[in-house]
């Protein structure tokens, strides 16, 4: 069995660096052959092209952007009457994945509505939905570009966020119907709305298009106290042959230098 590669999402760790520049730089210096990040897209493209030739790492992953935070954003591929700002992000995306040669991006659904509940708008978020995924599918084909769709859990991290398990994910990957859109598992996620993981690994380990992990409840690094057996899940992908990363998205307990000892024990074996 080929062992696993792990990538260092760098929006979570090494932020006791101010830059994601600097984060790059300190990622190689940890061990890690590539980094993901949420959004980029405050810095200079110039210089993240600058820092990961320089650290000779791959950039493995981007997410959409999330639209305006402070209006309450996370998101707009499911919002509806968002549709082009939907797609003037992900051409943002692209310009950023091109530079910097990221194969994958996350195409973050977003949040229902304030005010609304769930059922009364889930159709319609679902319909705007499979049809910017498809949108995207053709943009991104040109690019050699996988997108990705994440179940954020909507009990602990985020209650208004759209696509919240990986059954509904897969549902609407069936109904997008793209070979270049697939699906993001973060166990941390799973775990939390669903459980059942080595059924969920099994059943949807077709459509997974990266992995991302952290412990649970407390979103720790992977040997820290909670509910995951780590050990055995690592064992369940490598006898499944799955070849992408594996996304590093903890909270360090204490600094990331601290928190990585899981990391180096694997990459010892």
């Amino acid at each position: 069995m080929a062992a696993l590669k792990f990538c260092a999402n760098i929006s979570w760790l090494f932020t006791e660096l101010p830059d994601f520049s600097s984060r790059i730089s300190a990622a190689a210096s940890a061990g890690f052959q590539a980094v993901e990040a949420a959004w980029l897209y405050d810095s200079d493209l110039a210089e993240l092209q600058e820092a990961k030739e320089a650290a000779g790492v791959e950039v493995v992953l981007l997410n959409t952007p999330a639209g305006d935070l402070q209006a309450g954003d996370l998101g707009l591929g499911a919002v509806p009457g968002r549709e082009q700002d939907f797609r003037h992000g992900l051409d943002l995306s692209v310009k950023y994945a091109r530079a910097l040669d990221c194969k994958r991006i996350h195409l973050m659904a977003g949040r229902i509505p304030a005010g609304a509940s769930r059922s009364a708008v889930s159709r319609e978020m679902e319909e705007v939905f499979v049809q910017n995924l498809r949108y995207a599918a053709e943009i991104l084909s040109k690019e050699g570009i996988t997108g990705l769709i994440e179940p954020i859990n909507s009990r602990i991290t985020d209650p208004r966020y759209f696509l919240d398990s990986p059954h509904q994910a897969a549902a609407i990957l069936e109904k997008v119907d793209k070979p270049n859109i697939q699906l993001q598992m973060d166990l941390y996620h799973w775990q939390i709305m669903d459980g059942n993981l080595t059924q969920n690994i099994h059943k949807y380990f077709p459509i997974i298009g990266h992995v991302q992990i952290a412990q649970v409840p407390g979103r720790n690094e992977p040997d820290s106290d909670g509910e995951l057996s780590f050990g055995y899940l690592f064992r369940t992908l490598e006898k499944l042959g799955y070849r992408g990363y594996l996304g590093c998205e903890y909270r360090p307990s204490e600094s990331t230098e601290k928190s990585l000892g899981w990391i180096k024990r694997y990459w010892a074996q």
